[in-house]
């Protein structure tokens, strides 16, 4: 009977054993089968998303800030307009060849040559004065005062050129861009527009003329003076070079003013209070 019970006992024993197995096969293979359709699901709506970002980007680069670069696209711009001015300085000198009648006897080509020249479209050559102007160096620290008042403004450079032409400038660049009657200076952020072309400071700004008139027409103006406060208080730069000889070059772009109308509210002129020194 002890036998039995014994045999008995061990037969339960495997087949408790046996049966324990077998459910813990099934489990195993329903896990499987589970993670084998969570991948499968995880996997398509990857796919889908990576579509979607396709068609909704239509060739276009979808990361943040990739589409805002301004300053690539005003590089570019820049680029293209003067790339555009070349090649209407070229067509004008092809247009003007055409033109030009051999046999004419009139007098009108030395006028024309004349004229031409005070338009600034041919270079020149003479004496000049250069004026730089710079912002305040970056190691400048000026409590309380308005980050506007360290950095070169449109104004200021007009108020060199308009002192310039005032004392006799025969002929005149900015960042080695003809001055002519149609040139705008216009600021735009922390750059300077010149014939839609962006220029970063120094600024340098050249004329052709008698060099004694031009800086004591720069020394007399009162735009200037306040400047060279803000040059004495902050560290802004300003400097005067006279040159021997220089050649400027000839205006390259449209000469056709496009559109004017009058400037009610002119941008106001650096004031000075009690400025402090550095």
């Amino acid at each position: 009977m002890a036998r039995r019970s014994v045999a008995d006992v061990i037969a339960r024993g495997r087949r408790v054993l046996l049966r324990a197995m077998s459910r813990q096969r099934r489990r195993h293979s329903d896990r499987t089968a589970l993670g084998r359709l969570l991948t499968a699901t995880v996997c398509l709506i990857a796919s889908l998303m990576v579509v979607a970002s396709a068609l909704n980007a239509r060739g276009t680069d979808l990361r943040p800030g990739r589409n805002t670069d301004l300053v690539s696209l005003v590089q570019a711009q820049s680029r293209q307009n003067s790339d555009l001015a070349e090649q209407l300085t070229g067509l004008r000198r092809e247009v003007d060849a055409l033109t030009t009648d051999p046999n004419d006897n009139t007098n009108l080509l030395p006028l024309l040559e004349e004229q031409s020249r005070y338009a600034g479209l041919q270079a020149v050559v003479g004496p000049a004065v250069t004026v730089t102007l710079d912002d305040a160096p970056t190691s400048v620290i000026a409590e309380g005062v308005e980050p506007d008042y360290l950095v070169v403004h449109q104004q200021d450079i007009q108020a060199v050129v308009n002192a310039l032409w005032q004392g006799g400038a025969e002929a005149m660049t900015i960042q080695g861009q003809r001055v002519i009657s149609t040139t705008g200076i216009k600021c735009v952020g922390n750059t300077v527009v010149l014939h839609g072309i962006p220029y970063a400071p120094p600024y340098v700004i050249t004329a052709i003329g008698n060099p004694e008139q031009l800086q004591t027409a720069l020394n007399s103006s009162d735009f200037i003076d306040i400047y060279k406060q803000y040059v004495d208080a902050y560290g802004l730069v300003y400097t005067e070079d006279v040159e021997p000889r220089v050649e400027l070059p000839s205006h390259q772009g449209a000469l056709e003013l496009q559109h004017a109308s009058i400037y009610q509210d002119a941008p106001a002129p650096r004031v000075i209070a009690s400025p402090t020194p550095r």
